[in-house]
């Protein structure tokens, strides 16, 4: 019997999947417990139309990543540290540092969504990347100053 998967069941199947299982196993399982349902043409018409919405969802959304990713890539983000001796950094500029200024630039981009995890310890000017999704990444350039 065929079903399609309404839900992740792992080791089984992914939602929206079809496949080719036993009908007890179908009967007594899958369909009991909500995890797939009988894949009848009307059932495969659905999947089909859920698909297509999803895929046209799915390519809006990178195509709205892309447009930030040309904004981000526009941009310098500045941050003025305090400094000692030969110019080391005290402390450091942290993705949570990096995130707030985003935010203040009407950005709003979670810090984990962050690729580079260390914290920025010298001056100059230094390459964050983010994932905005997952086929667009965009690297950040943030700049560390002498401050006060």
């Amino acid at each position: 019997m065929k079903v399609i998967f309404i839900k992740d069941l792992k080791g089984q199947g992914k939602k929206g999947e079809v496949k080719e299982v036993k009908a007890g196993y179908g009967n007594n399982f899958l369909i009991k417990n909500g995890y797939a349902v009988l894949a009848s043409s009307s059932n495969v018409k659905q999947l089909n139309t859920e698909n297509k919405k999803r895929e046209l969802e799915e390519q809006k959304t990178i195509e709205e990543c892309q447009a930030l990713k040309k904004e981000l890539e526009k941009k310098i983000f500045t941050f003025a540290v305090k400094t000692g001796k030969g110019d080391k950094v005290f402390g450091s500029i942290s993705p949570k540092q990096i995130e707030k200024e985003l935010k203040n630039q009407g950005f709003s981009i979670d810090k984990r969504k962050f690729i580079s995890k260390e914290p920025l310890t010298s001056l100059g000017v230094h390459q964050v990347e983010v994932e905005l999704h997952k086929k667009v990444h965009v690297l950040l350039k943030v700049q560390l100053v002498k401050g006060s």
